[in-house]
């Protein structure tokens, strides 16, 4: 139908037309005013906590006795099970958060404003990898972690930012896919690259040399320190492509360790939801497939927007070490990917592609024509609270997401 392919087209161009700026780094109470009070963002869709995997009730647990809420873990679920907290989607109220995705009012977050259309999208600072709250992990030593992002490298983070007046990050994302990152589970080029911009800002702003110090080694020494800044430009894109009548492009993909959830343009927020499934991959010394947790986080917003997996091809060091393949084969997983979009982003190019721009804009229609789903880097969190990541693998998002969707968005056509 032409309504649809019209409705699709300027949703791809709003999506490629966005100009992501990371701009400042505030408290979260300060950039969603809604957080007032005992409010915990998480990641995917709705969920409560009797409903809750173990590392995201790890994580609500953790992140309560970080704010003051409750004086031990064991208070934190007790005072959960009784509803002393609001859970709510980080989707819902502009934000993103990695694999758990605790958002809370005292958390520095990571501001992104897409200059283009005027909206702000928000992300946690990245912590690190190993045991950290965003795996589950609640213990003094992720605790403690969180304060210093909180007291420390949050305000170094937006004093030098405000001092540059913002980084553009598409150029600085199409520098690295040409060095090897796909912005999800390798971000070394990135992360390095914003660090060599955001350096000197630092540098001027530092309040002593041993704050600076501390803030450089944190940055320089974590490899993923660019995905949450990923994730926020993945939502500040995505956010001003949905809402358009006719148009049956996905504008979140997130999953929350229970349920994975897709949202579509034509019917706004509204999620789709299905069981979220296991990741395949590869284990870390010391653990296997049966200490894993079914996949989470709203990271799979750097795959709506063509990254991830759907950049495979330029980052062939990464099908190794998520378990998918040979090197030699990464292309397939960006060929694969293509046959479910409408376009491609002639911002974002894949050199051993011939240049050819990362395929942008998944269209449920072809997701359920082709039965091919979506595919998804990603982490794997330990099933039980408190442990941390496990490994790195892939999962594919569930079909029966894109079918609801489908009936949903033919309902909105008049089509019974």
């Amino acid at each position: 139908m032409k309504i649809i392919e019209e409705a699709n087209q300027e949703t791809l161009r709003r999506m490629l037309a966005g100009e992501p700026v990371l701009v400042d780094v505030v408290p979260a109470a300060t950039a969603i005013p809604e957080l007032a009070g005992r409010v915990i963002l998480h990641a995917g869709p709705p969920v409560s906590w009797a409903r809750m995997c173990g590392p995201m009730r790890g994580a609500v647990m953790g992140i309560a006795v970080f704010e003051g809420w409750a004086t031990d873990l064991e208070d934190a679920a007790r005072q959960a099970a009784a509803g002393a907290f609001a859970f709510h989607p980080n989707h819902h109220f502009g934000a993103v958060g990695p694999m758990t995705g605790m958002t809370t009012s005292s958390q520095p977050v990571m501001v992104v404003e897409n200059r283009a259309f005027g909206n702000r999208a928000y992300c946690a600072i990245n912590e690190g990898l190993g045991k950290v709250m965003r795996f589950g992990g609640n213990d003094v030593e992720v605790l403690n972690r969180l304060r210093w992002l909180k007291d420390v490298l949050g305000p170094a983070l937006g004093r030098a930012l405000r001092e540059t007046g913002g980084i553009p990050l598409k150029p600085l994302i199409a520098r690295g896919l040409t060095m090897g990152d796909e912005m999800h589970q390798r971000n070394v080029a990135c992360s390095s690259l914003l660090l060599r911009q955001l350096a000197p800002a630092l540098a001027r702003t530092a309040t002593g040399s041993a704050e600076l110090a501390a803030t450089l080694a944190f940055i320089g020494g974590n490899d993923q320190f660019f995905l949450n800044v990923g994730m926020a430009m993945g939502k500040a894109i995505t956010d001003p492509a949905r809402n358009i009548a006719g148009s049956c492009v996905v504008t979140a993909m997130s999953r929350n360790g229970t349920d994975f959830g897709i949202r579509v343009s034509a019917t706004g927020d509204r999620w789709f939801t299905a069981p979220v499934e296991m990741p395949t991959g590869i284990y870390f010394p010391g653990f296997s497939e049966k200490d894993a947790n079914p996949d989470m986080g709203d990271s799979a917003i750097v795959e709506t927007i063509g990254l991830g997996a759907f950049a495979m091809a330029a980052a062939p060091a990464v099908v190794g070490y998520v378990g998918a393949g040979r090197a030699s084969q990464a292309a397939s997983f960006t060929r694969a990917m293509a046959e479910l979009t409408i376009g491609a982003n002639p911002a974002w190019t894949i050199p051993a592609m011939d240049f050819a721009g990362v395929p942008t804009g998944i269209d449920i229609r072809l997701v359920v024509e082709t039965a091919l789903a979506p595919t998804i880097n990603t982490g794997i969190a330990h099933r039980e609270p408190g442990v941390g990541q496990v490994g790195a693998g892939i999962v594919k998002a569930p079909l029966k997401c894109f079918e609801d969707a489908l009936v949903a968005f033919a309902e909105t056509m008049g089509v019974a």
